[in-house]
């Protein structure tokens, strides 16, 4: 029946997309992290990417992240300034205490910019946090 199927929410666990300092490179780069802020590990966590607006979109990327300890994050793509202006969705997929989770995390075209940059505690940068 339906009414006994759980369907998990996921809490404390975040995509944010970060502008910061490439040493390699010598310049400022865009990246996507995957943020643990939960108190447990998540397994086998997996990263669907794409961009798109009406008219475009962009290739899908798939992302295995594997095992994030508690309070902890990693990055997993480097992104272009260039797809801003279209939404880019991440759709997230993990375990984590028996359950398998997943939620779809939206950066809304055109948010993403120096402006709109707020403090990431976490990560210790500036960045923008999903919705």
């Amino acid at each position: 029946m339906k009414k006994d199927i759980e369907i998990p929410i996921v809490k404390d666990v975040h995509v944010a997309i970060v502008h910061e300092w490439d040493d390699q490179m010598l310049n400022k780069n865009w990246n996507a992290y995957i943020i643990n802020n939960r108190n447990t590990i998540i397994e086998m966590a997996i990263v669907v990417s794409k961009g798109y607006n009406e008219i475009q979109k962009t290739a899908t990327m798939r992302h295995a992240l594997g095992t994030l300890e508690a309070k902890s994050f990693k990055k997993f793509e480097p992104l272009q300034e260039e797809i801003f202006v279209l939404n880019n969705e991440f759709f997230l997929t993990f375990f984590a205490d028996h359950k398998l989770y997943e939620k779809k995390f939206l950066f809304r075209k055109n948010t993403i910019n120096q402006k709109n940059l707020t403090p990431i505690l976490l990560i210790n940068q500036e960045g923008h946090l999903a919705q």
